[in-house]
């Protein structure tokens, strides 16, 4: 029996605590289970034999439940191919306390959702030591990229290597007929001489070939490295056991064949490196965006600080040029802020009082000053970089068809060289062991599932990267995959198509008023109202208020006021009857009220004086994204709460042909669900806290990034230029990236298809095995930087 304790979130009361206490109780297997409402927590004595922790978490979450995980991020160093992913992953996952953890080559990652009272961050690093691998948890402060490192050893040890075994090659080549010409000195022929070059190769820069073999055995699986190793030993040796014998004096030596391979081996892991390296520029250039210090206010003068040192509340600076340093809230000040970097969005927005900012975004002309609001793991940019770390590190659906043909594929190749070995040397050269021995280590070099393995994650890293450079944060590898099979998207209209904000679009006066001088009456006397109506009629006047005098808010009516001694009455067309005004209103009243717009009436002195139409317009991005999305073969269907005809009005406008009007906010993912019903892969996208049950029930949600911090946290994407041209990006990104990562599986299953019965034949010598192997790597990994430079 074993004793654990399970951290539980959502409990409101003591029947919860009881729920899930009888909940546990009922797993076979489980002995005693009590559970604390006080401290959140449940102790359970079970049989591990039978139960796993990870069985416990399923039931509390099927009661409705939470398991309060921890998540930390782990830098591993020592991998080298899909093999040692996929074992440290498998590893990590047998921890007792691990509710799932997942290993990035590329990234040189593992991502692991732990239960903090069983493990801890330690035990992770220790378990990956015990794999034969190293790992560190990263410093947040101080972000330590250790691929750097990495790269700049593999770039000596291939100086190294190179140095040594370029007298090698020389000798190689030296054999061939047709560089007969070529002068090889008789020191390079000694055996003895070729044997002090390739040892230092083969023992020292080798090692970690060997090293990762001896691992990967040890813990009862196979990699890349086993192959190699095998490979360059078997060349190695069989020189050593020639040149021992003195045969090698007459016969050719294979010392060339190890160091050679050993060389562009590392050669290709340099480039992969490199170019790995640059697969996640992404997340370096966001990280390089926020300046290292701010100017604040503090006891009544400025100071220039560290950006660490700010605290929530401070007063900051922004002149005209600087980048904003931390999120916050403008308190007085008038400019304009290229957020770009954030959104993707080139042109600036206006930022007056009021206005958030956001850090990293760059200051026009104007200065301001702002009170910091969101600081250090706060801010959006810092929320962006998470999100977008999430979903390079996440693991896509199709990257799990590669890691289990990777897993077996070694031991596989493994059988297929010897059996190449045993048919060359018993059937086809009546026993020539050099003959047989070069096709074998052809078969185990060319056969290395390198380019298997960095398949899927590069084209993650690349595109997500991508994507997030331009306004769209895909949170997970699955959420961009599956984006792709998306065939129909429900846009919700408020906010969404529209901009969410009414705004007065039609002002008509009646004869002997003028438009100025009734929008600036209008406009006073509105000051003192927060009906968004109201809102709408004052945004509208650019000058200066005058002050209103016996204010009166008559509910579901309108206003009446005094502006500079005139009375002003404004609302509907029964308050105007109401108070006995003379005159008529415009005459385009019915064709605005069809269209859907709010109308209002205004009376000066007791006169209809103007007739004013409101309505929450249409942004000026969203026809166009609609007809892009129309031309990629998507249903677009509009969802409103609006009456149809409001609805229809509204569809019409922007070529939508489908829509739900009527619907109640708890309605919504009803309707997601009727369309999935029906056999569609729908996408749901809106940008309000009553969208996020829709967001939540489609196969993929998207949130408007100008919206809710809920629909945000439950959407799948976020579009943070909140513009529905990124829409169309999104699905083009994705779509994009799913492509490239089919590519490359391709080119990495057919190369090992095609390889494998070539070097079996014979056709291969062992360097351009070697040769070909590392670039293979390489051009999947250069291929996924192609989707670095797409542009929607």
């Amino acid at each position: 029996m074993k004793t654990t304790e399970i951290p539980i979130t959502g409990m409101t009361c003591s029947a919860c605590s009881n729920r899930v206490e009888r909940g546990l109780s009922k797993l076979e297997g489980v002995s005693t289970a009590t559970v604390n409402f006080a401290n959140e927590k449940a102790h359970v004595s079970y049989d591990e034999t039978k139960l796993t922790a990870s069985d416990m978490a399923s039931t509390i979450e099927k009661l409705g439940y939470g398991v309060a995980y921890e998540t930390t991020d782990l830098a591993i160093q020592g991998m080298t191919c899909a093999a040692c992913s996929t074992r440290i992953e498998k590893g990590l996952n047998k921890l007792e306390g691990v509710s799932f953890a997942t290993v990035n080559l590329a990234l040189e990652t593992a991502q692991v959702k732990y239960n903090p009272a069983e493990l801890s961050a330690t035990d992770l690093v220790q378990k990956v030591s015990a794999l034969g691998y190293s790992a560190t948890i990263p410093n947040e402060e101080e972000p330590v990229d250790h691929r750097v490192d990495a790269y700049r050893h593999k770039k000596k040890l291939f100086y190294l290597s190179a140095l040594l075994s370029l007298p090698l090659l020389w000798t190689m080549v030296g054999h061939f007929s047709f560089t007969q010409w070529m002068y090889v000195p008789d020191l390079l022929m000694n055996p003895y001489v070729q044997w002090a070059l390739a040892t230092p190769v083969q023992f020292y820069v080798g090692a970690m070939f060997y090293k990762g073999a001896y691992n990967a055995l040890r813990n009862g699986s196979a990699n890349m490295d086993v192959l190699v190793a095998l490979g360059t030993s078997a060349a190695y040796f069989y020189s050593v056991y020639l040149t021992l014998t003195g045969a090698g004096h007459h016969e050719g030596l294979y010392f060339e064949t190890s160091a050679v391979l050993i060389t562009l081996i590392i050669l290709g892991k340099v480039f992969e490196a490199r170019a790995k390296g640059q697969s996640s520029e992404a997340i370096k250039k966001l990280m390089q965006l926020q300046p290292t210090t701010a100017t604040v206010e503090r006891n009544g003068q400025s100071q220039e600080i560290s950006i660490h040192d700010v605290v929530q509340g401070d007063i900051i600076i922004i002149r005209p040029g600087d980048q904003i340093p931390v999120d916050g809230k403008v308190i007085s000040g008038t400019s304009t802020v290229n957020e770009s970097m954030l959104t993707g969005e080139s042109l600036p927005v206006e930022k007056t009082e009021g206005a958030i900012l956001y850090a990293a975004t760059l200051n026009d002309h104007g200065s301001l000053r702002m009170e910091a609001t969101g600081i250090g793991k706060q801010t959006m940019l810092s929320s962006i970089i998470r999100v977008v770390e999430q979903a390079q590190g996440s693991k896509a659906p199709i990257q799990r068809l590669a890691d289990k043909i990777s897993g077996i594929f070694v031991p596989v190749v493994v059988g297929i060289a010897i059996v190449t070995f045993v048919v060359w040397y018993f059937f086809l050269t009546n026993g020539n062991l050099e003959t047989s021995l070069i096709s074998t280590i052809a078969v185990l070099v060319i056969a290395c599932p390198c380019a298997l393995g960095l398949a899927t994650p590069t084209s993650i890293m690349a595109g997500s990267g991508r994507a997030a450079e331009l306004g769209i944060l895909f949170k997970t590898a699955e959420a961009m995959e599956q984006t792709k099979h998306i065939d129909t998207i429900i846009l919700d209209k408020t906010g969404t198509i529209t901009k969410g904000v009414p705004e007065l679009v039609h002002i008509e006066t009646a004869p002997g008023f003028e438009e100025a001088n009734v929008l600036a009456l209008a406009s006073s006397a509105e000051q003192g109202s927060e009906h968004p109506i109201a809102r709408a009629i004052t945004s509208a006047y650019s000058g200066v208020l005058q002050p209103a005098e016996s204010f009166q808010a008559l509910p579901g009516k309108g206003i009446q006021a005094s502006v500079n001694g005139s009375s002003i009455v404004i609302g509907t067309r029964d308050l105007l009857a109401e108070k006995e005004c003379t005159g008529s209103p415009s005459p385009h009243v019915n064709q605005w009220e069809s269209e859907g717009k709010s109308v209002l009436y205004m009376a000066v002195d007791g006169q209809y004086a103007a007739t004013f139409a409101v309505a929450d317009t249409i942004k000026a991005s969203s026809q166009k994204a609609i007809e892009r999305l129309h031309a990629m073969g998507l249903q677009v269907i509009m969802l409103t709460g609006d009456q149809p005809a409001t609805a229809r009005a509204i569809a019409d406008q922007v070529g939508i042909k489908d829509l739900v009007a009527g619907v109640l906010p708890t309605g919504k993912a009803d309707v997601v669900k009727e369309w999935q019903l029906k056999g569609h892969k729908v996408a749901m996208v809106g940008d309000g806290i009553n969208d996020a049950p829709a967001l939540a029930a489609a196969d993929i949600g998207i949130a408007m990034g100008t919206g809710s911090s809920v629909a945000m946290e439950t959407a799948d994407v976020t579009l943070m230029q909140g513009d529905l041209m990124s829409l169309p990006d999104t699905l083009e990104m994705s779509r994009l990236t799913v492509r490239n990562i089919k590519q490359n599986l391709f080119w990495a299953f057919a190369y090992n298809s095609l390889g494998i019965p070539i070097a079996a034949a014979g056709f291969l010598a062992p360097w351009l095995a070697g040769a070909a192997m590392a670039f293979s790597s390489v051009s999947v990994v250069l291929n996924a930087l192609r989707l670095q430079r797409v542009k929607p």
